[in-house]
């Protein structure tokens, strides 16, 4: 396994920064963000470190030359839209742009591009099942003729007032993911499993490791606090969840040790990105480096030197 992080913590430095930091605090790879540059529609989104549109492989050797530079390969590539909304004028271009991605990372040599499923919210699972099949059948394919796999996160996408009632992403729970891999059955697809997002929804992080385990492409390490006294006054329904908040490792409520270990045991050896979205360390560049650092000094004793 290889420690890294996700790049989207960092969206005021540019991608040789970005690199010079990983380098600097001992980080072997980095997920770079591969938004389409312009205006963010939510927190963390709209980070460009790659920029997909038009790339070339002269462009694809100028990253890789600064990913030598800096000694710090790069894990994948993330983009994390909803193709599926509602919108067409929203979904469509997610979906193309996502082509964009898939068509860079394999330029670059990358074997994974991590997002998201997508979902119409205001739908149920079965509403949106022919939809899905219909949009992402053809982005399997895309993918698979780039020889690209694609890690879907388990992110519920169901934050705030405008993601209620379903979330905005639909690949949340092993019933689900069972689901998917039958009806999109195809080598190339499969997890960015983040346990923090388990933990949120009151599901053991734990479990889905071994059952999952030729599914689990690449890997995201956050952690969550929920906060009882705030869930008993407020209640489990309550939206946005003040209840909730994100943590890097350590500092919430998984268990890394047990974590780790059910990891190893189920034979993964990919990448495990630290997900920085912990304000309680400032929303300074300084406060955003410290939480990487001392998120990297928490999971450092399970990686080998």
């Amino acid at each position: 396994m290889k420690l890294g992080f996700v790049s989207a913590i960092f969206p005021d430095l540019s991608l040789e920064e970005v690199l010079a930091v990983a380098a600097a605090q001992g980080f072997s790879v980095v997920e770079l963000m591969a938004w389409p540059v312009g205006k963010a529609e939510r927190k963390y989104a709209g980070v460009t470190h790659v920029e997909a549109v038009n790339f070339t492989k002269a462009r694809a050797e100028d990253v890789l030359t600064l990913a030598r530079k800096h000694g710090v390969a790069i894990s994948a590539l993330g983009y994390y839209p909803n193709v599926l909304d509602p919108n067409e004028a929203v979904a469509r271009p997610s979906a193309a742009h996502l082509k964009k991605v898939i068509a860079a990372a394999a330029m670059l040599g990358l074997t994974i591009v991590n997002t998201f499923i997508g979902r119409d919210w205001t739908k149920s699972v079965d509403e949106n099942w022919p939809r899905l099949l219909k949009v992402w059948r053809p982005l399997i394919q895309f993918a698979e003729d780039h020889d690209v796999r694609l890690g879907i996160e388990n992110c519920p996408m169901l934050f705030s007032r405008d993601e209620w009632p379903g979330g905005k992403n639909i690949a949340v729970s092993p019933a689900i993911w069972r689901r998917l891999f039958n009806d999109l059955a195809s080598p190339n697809l499969g997890l960015n499993y983040d346990p923090s997002h388990f933990a949120f929804q009151f599901m053991d992080p734990i479990a889905p490791l071994r059952e999952f385990r030729d599914k689990l492409f690449h890997l995201h390490a956050k952690d969550v606090e929920i906060h009882l006294d705030r869930l008993n006054d407020s209640g489990l329904f309550a939206c946005p969840a003040p209840w909730h908040q994100a943590r890097i490792p350590g500092y919430g409520d998984i268990d890394w040790a047990r974590f780790m270990a059910e990891l190893t045991a189920a034979g993964y050896d990919g990448p495990v990105c630290i997900e920085v979205e912990d304000d309680t360390f400032g929303k300074t560049l300084a406060g955003r480096q410290r939480a990487l650092q001392v998120a990297r000094n928490v999971l450092n004793p399970f990686f080998p030197i």
